[in-house]
């Protein structure tokens, strides 16, 4: 069913009964392409210029450009992914959209189809009597995994003087967000019958003692790492996996440990640390034998809260709702990072919640939308005039 040129609702309801499941997370999903076909359908009846990229096999970005494309004419990206999470135990139907209560209900609504719509019409609405400059709209695989969608976008040259990825904030304008490190402790201890404790190592016992060494850390060090907008840096234990049965002593326990960084904190400051934590453990455990990797790593953002993406963004939300959207911090990762790491700033502004992200009910505002909509075409319309 064709959807009506600047209609948020319509679009989101369209985007939200496309299955876009990311298959890195649930083996066997669908992916983003039949969702980035539909949308490409339905700007390129709008009047959008379409382009495809290949972040991997089967795993397509649809780029959409609007506007007047000319040598130093201003550019404005928008940035938002197509890719949603799984949906076992979820309380409403995942991809039949529900509306109660200006409500809308379903997988990816929130996170962040909503924020898609939103920024989608935007650009379409603010193009309308034409436009100086450039909009382009980057709809992108895989956030929820690996960002190899907004990896493969700023490889392919993709460039812009700002960008506002729409991220579910409730509205606020977030200049910055923290990152994350995940770490692998593998511990190895020496299998024994469980009445030999005079030769068997327990590896677990030894993890358990490199996770709480990694909690003191976080308690007694961490809580002072700060940013003005985001708190403190960091760190949990995520997962820890090992033995083989009750009277076996444990040769072998896996620990994942995850580290949330603000900015001023990169890679090596998460493996410096983890080479303390361990080493510290080994004066004090000599029989601790472990090995570890850190398989991901994604850099925290910041923007100033002075620089002009924000005060025009600030401007566009007052000129919309009479005064300016509060500046926050976004406690959780995003491709703005990425874009930011590229020479794009790039802030967050978007409907609905983060809290409501990935849980059994998801939902957005349908007055959030339509005012995302709305402050995201002003912004556009300045930025590029």
């Amino acid at each position: 069913m064709p959807v009506r040129p600047g209609d948020a609702r319509a679009l989101l309801e369209t985007l939200v009964r496309v299955d876009s499941r990311n298959p890195d997370l649930v083996p066997g999903a669908p992916g983003e392409a039949n969702c980035a076909h539909v949308l490409a359908e339905v700007l390129g009846g709008w009047g959008f210029r379409l382009q495809w990229q290949d972040a991997a096999p089967g795993r397509p970005n649809l780029v959409a450009r609007i506007g007047a494309a000319r040598p130093g004419a201003p550019t404005l990206l928008f940035n938002g992914h197509l890719d949603v999470v799984g949906t076992d135990g979820m309380t409403h139907a995942p991809f039949a959209p529900h509306v109660a209560d200006g409500r809308l209900y379903a997988r990816g609504a929130c996170d962040m189809k909503a924020g898609i719509a939103a920024m989608c019409v935007a650009a379409h609405r603010a193009a309308g009597d034409g436009l100086p400059g450039e909009v382009i709209v980057a709809a992108v695989c895989d956030e929820e995994y690996a960002s190899i969608g907004t990896r493969a976008l700023l490889a392919a040259g993709v460039r812009a003087d700002a960008a506002v990825v729409t991220e579910p904030t409730r509205l606020a304008i977030c200049p910055a967000h923290k990152g994350f490190a995940w770490l692998e402790f593998t511990v190895h201890g020496v299998a024994a019958h469980g009445s030999r404790h005079d030769i068997g190592v327990d590896a677990i016992a030894h993890a358990a003692q490199l996770a709480v060494a990694w909690t003191t850390h976080g308690r007694d060090v961490l809580r002072s790492v700060t940013h003005p907008l985001l708190g403190h840096a960091s760190v949990h234990a995520s997962t820890i996996t090992g033995g083989s049965g009750w009277s076996t002593y444990p040769d072998r326990c896996v620990l994942r440990v995850e580290r949330r960084t603000v900015p001023g904190e990169d890679a090596q400051t998460v493996h410096d640390e983890a080479t303390r934590i361990v080493a510290a453990l080994q004066a004090a455990l000599p029989a601790l034998r472990v090995e570890w990797t850190v398989p991901l790593v994604q850099a925290p953002s910041d923007v100033a809260t002075d620089a002009p993406i924000v005060r025009a963004l600030q401007r566009a939300t007052a000129a919309h709702a009479g005064e300016a959207a509060p500046i926050e911090g976004l406690g959780c990762w995003t491709d703005a990072a990425l874009l930011n790491a590229a020479g794009i700033p790039a802030v967050c502004y978007g409907p609905g919640d983060i809290a409501l992200a990935h849980a059994a009910t998801e939902w957005v505002p349908l007055a959030e939308v339509e005012a995302a909509a709305a402050v995201l075409e002003g912004l556009a319309r300045a930025w590029c005039a």
